[in-house]
């Protein structure tokens, strides 16, 4: 079995979770065991995220991720500004930092400073390696993480709702780019603090989440279906 299918991953599954749910699948079907067949995806998706996840089957397939990855993304985000998290994300400490009530106009000045080509430190809770480890075990293990800062692209970054403490934007971006990172940066710039409480990836490069299925309702017959080679 070779192609794409498109996922569209639950709040609290992991990326390797589908991975591996669709991986059983691909087994049962070819009659082998699981860890000898081909799965991988184009991009990881925090746990707490949802959206579009685009799973590579078959050595043909998974041979490109690096490539398919390179591709710019479209997030629908949720910041709540006057707190931070340590993680950047809703499933850590929350700390509160200001009352300070920016209004609407001050948010969308804000959001100017971030569009186009970026500086961003990506956050110590990440899949990068530093001296070849991943930051996010040397961050939960109290050690010190430093990672370098990266340019990365903010092709657009639009608001689409303002309710205090909860401001939405939808942004498309290079990949590469840290949407907990970008929202603390613009807590930072309004004096706020921020953290990301909701995310979900609706596109990458071409794929759309309009296409992807539910990952409870994937079976061999859906892979069949929606697989796109």
């Amino acid at each position: 079995m070779q192609g794409i299918i498109l996922v569209d991953k639950p709040a609290t599954w992991t990326r390797f979770d589908v991975v591996n749910y669709v991986r059983r699948i691909v087994a049962t079907h070819e009659g082998k065991k699981p860890k000898n067949c081909k799965v991988g995806h184009t991009g990881t998706l925090d746990p707490f995220a949802t959206g579009l996840l685009v799973l590579l089957i078959g050595k043909e397939y998974t041979r490109k991720a690096a490539a398919l990855s390179k591709v710019d993304k479209t997030y629908e985000v949720t910041m709540t500004l006057g707190v931070t998290s340590n993680t950047g994300a809703p499933e850590s400490e929350i700390t509160p930092v200001s009352d300070t009530v920016p209004t609407q106009d001050a948010t969308l000045e804000a959001l100017k400073g971030f569009r186009g080509e970026i500086e961003q430190i990506p956050p110590a809770f990440s899949a990068i390696k530093v001296n070849g480890q991943r930051a996010y075990k040397l961050a939960r293990e109290g050690k010190e993480v430093v990672i370098e800062p990266r340019r990365v692209t903010i092709n657009s970054l639009d608001l689409s709702d303002y309710n205090y403490p909860s401001v939405k934007l939808i942004a498309n971006v290079s990949s590469g780019t840290y949407i907990r990172t970008l929202v603390e940066d613009i807590g930072k710039v309004l004096g706020t603090g921020a953290y990301t409480s909701e995310l979900r990836r609706t596109t990458v490069g071409d794929f759309s989440i309009e296409d992807a299925v539910e990952v409870k309702s994937i079976d061999e017959q859906t892979i069949f279906d929606k697989k796109l080679s």
